[in-house]
């Protein structure tokens, strides 16, 4: 994996640091995989707005990606590793041997030719899924549900990982890709080893362009607004807006939101550092 600055052709391109994509084996997706993906653009069943900075952008197929990885003690070979828009992880496409193909979310040094398996009788491998009762203390993994069969949900975008700390009883000690060490349930599966594409984190837009082929719409600073739009705005001359805060006048920059009476909080050993 590896990132390019362009040439300086025009002032856009001169701070343009782009993906080099090197990882990538095809720039075909499997067919049969694809469903479209319709967009509101951040309007509602009327047509009104209800979210902001939407809209646009290149249009995009969804990928069906197999967060559950629910075929156990089939080996499966990884075919290629893809591009997919609608995340910033590479993904994989993998063909059991039943012939049956599915795509995963890519793990940091997953090759072609590689075969991966998923159930309680893998091996902690790069690729395998597997329950966390199963996997070394210390392995790095990803990919991590938090309720038993119901999918991944913890640490999928690009370069991220969490790491497996302690186990007791029916709980597992996770430090998550946040700082934030938590207990999640044993029997719930992760894969091993880190998300690819962790230059994802390198890139750099470089124009305003390239955040309208994403979808993205320009975003209007809270100090240039009126009062009656944000607490950050007016004000003689060019003020500073204060404390930073959203528009509902709550506090930026580190403001705690977490209910104290939360019922998972009872799972969380360590908050994150700020």
């Amino acid at each position: 994996m590896s990132v390019r600055k362009l040439k300086p052709t025009s002032p856009a391109q001169r701070f343009r640091v782009v993906n080099g994509f090197d990882a990538l084996t095809t720039d075909k997706p499997e067919k049969s995989l694809l469903s479209s993906k319709k967009r509101s653009g951040g309007r509602n069943n009327k047509g009104k707005m209800t979210v902001r900075h939407r809209g646009g952008g290149h249009k995009k197929r969804y990928r069906m990606v197999d967060f559950q990885r629910s075929r156990y003690d089939i080996v499966a070979e990884v075919k290629s590793i893809e591009y997919d828009p609608n995340r910033s992880a590479f993904i994989a496409l993998i063909e059991y041997k039943d012939g049956e193909k599915s795509y995963i979310i890519a793990q940091n040094g997953l090759k072609v030719g590689q075969k991966v398996v998923s159930g309680p009788k893998a091996s902690p491998d790069l690729g395998n899924a597997m329950p966390l009762s199963n996997i070394p203390l210390g392995t790095i993994v990803s990919c991590i549900e938090l309720q038993p069969g119901a999918g991944a949900v913890i640490a999928r975008s690009a370069g991220t990982f969490a790491q497996l700390m302690a186990r007791d009883g029916k709980f597992a000690t996770i430090k998550m890709p946040s700082g934030e060490t938590r207990l999640i349930l044993v029997t719930c599966m992760a894969t091993v080893g880190a998300v690819s594409n962790s230059d994802h984190q390198l890139i750099v837009a470089g124009k305003a362009g390239r955040s309208r082929w994403l979808g993205r719409r320009p975003r209007t600073r809270p100090v240039a607004m009126n009062p009656v739009d944000h607490p950050m705005g007016g004000g003689e001359g060019r003020a500073s807006g204060g404390h930073p805060r959203s528009r509902n006048g709550i506090p930026a920059k580190g403001f705690r939101t977490r209910s104290k009476t939360k019922s998972t909080n009872k799972f969380i050993i360590e908050r994150r550092k700020k």
